[in-house]
């Protein structure tokens, strides 16, 4: 059970692959989000049973339907939080597996009846991973393996042209209060200049279909060639979009980690989040770190006596990433491209 949130979605695909990778014939049912669906339930050696939050009391009498008559071995529970634990009970199943008692949180303890082994200082994907180790899943490369339609893939292929590389840059975040995770439009608009006049790249922009994100759209596509797509992509396209990138710009969101699961190198603007914690997993190279400066200046810390995850709750945070900070990446970028 993995409900949302898109970024965590994409590390729980991981794990679960990893169990494939180790018992090929087991069966395995994904309780999931609505919205995480859209991108996930198509894959075709999983079951999905969709938990529609909209429902409110029936969403969780759909899932103990879809569920009646089954029994399970072992339900990893990978999402602790009120309205996740509430579901619990329902997974008919001899272990329920949690988060250990630091991490469980909103009481996630008292649902479960066994839990991985503490931990501290790991990144979301390594977090989850510990269910497949608690079970006895020896590692595996890591595959995540989304099916692309073929219609999602021209639909992406259309916004390619020879010669040019081809950059996505997904600029907001998610628009929840007090989540401070966005770059000022003049900074995107400055990075944008520089990747068209120096290496010649296409830049797509994307994004959801709230108010800010379309003023983000508008605007760095009014000074430049970008293509604007902010709003007009489904989650399928969207990730078609990241697959068919050479590289994605964006802060910590989604797109970071659907872009680790598709192969996409990611500069990742961290700044009010750890990116040891919730960076794009493949790409630390290319990650702009100034949380530990954010820490210092908001916060009157080290990043070492905070704890591990903690947020920066401040308007002003991403403002400590420089414009040079950003160039610098992807010019590293584009050199280890010519190699």
């Amino acid at each position: 059970m993995r409900l949302s949130a898109i970024g965590d979605t994409c590390h729980a695909l991981a794990v679960i692959r990893r169990l494939q990778d180790n018992w090929p014939d087991a069966d395995i049912t994904w309780v999931i989000g609505k919205t995480e669906a859209s991108l996930m339930a198509d894959i075709p050696d999983i079951r999905f049973v969709v938990f529609d939050k909209s429902r409110g009391r029936a969403a969780y009498r759909d899932v103990r339907e879809a569920l009646q008559g089954q029994r399970f071995d072992v339900a990893l529970c990978m999402h602790a939080s009120l309205r996740a634990n509430l579901l619990i009970r329902s997974l008919p199943a001899d272990t329920r597996l949690g988060f250990d008692r630091a991490r469980a949180k909103d009481l996630q303890w008292l649902f479960t009846n066994r839990r991985i082994d503490a931990a501290h200082g790991e990144h979301a994907m390594e977090a989850m991973m510990a269910f497949a180790t608690a079970i006895g899943a020896i590692e595996k490369p890591l595959r995540w393996d989304i099916p692309i339609a073929a219609a999602d893939e021209s639909f992406a292929d259309s916004y390619r042209a020879p010669g040019k590389p081809l950059v996505l840059i997904s600029a907001c975040s998610s628009q929840r209060a007090r989540n401070f995770r966005d770059w000022r439009i003049e900074n995107y608009a400055a990075v944008i200049s520089h990747l068209e006049s120096k290496h010649d790249a296409r830049v797509l922009l994307t994004g959801g279909p709230t108010a800010k994100e379309k003023e983000y759209g508008a605007a760095l596509s009014e000074g430049s060639q970008a293509n604007n797509l902010v709003g007009q992509s489904t989650l399928k396209q969207l990730a078609a979009l990241v697959g068919a990138a050479d590289l994605v710009i964006c802060p910590d969101s989604g797109p970071a980690h659907m872009a680790t699961a598709l192969g996409t190198p990611v500069i990742g603007l961290y700044a009010t989040s750890n990116p040891g914690r919730t960076g794009p997993y493949n790409s630390g190279k290319y990650t702009i770190n100034r949380y530990p400066d954010a820490i210092r200046a908001y916060l009157g810390k080290n990043v070492d006596a905070v704890r591990w995850g903690q947020r920066v709750r401040h308007a002003d945070a991403m403002d400590l990433i420089q414009i040079s900070d950003v160039i610098e990446k992807i010019e590293t970028f584009f050199d280890d491209r010519a190699i």
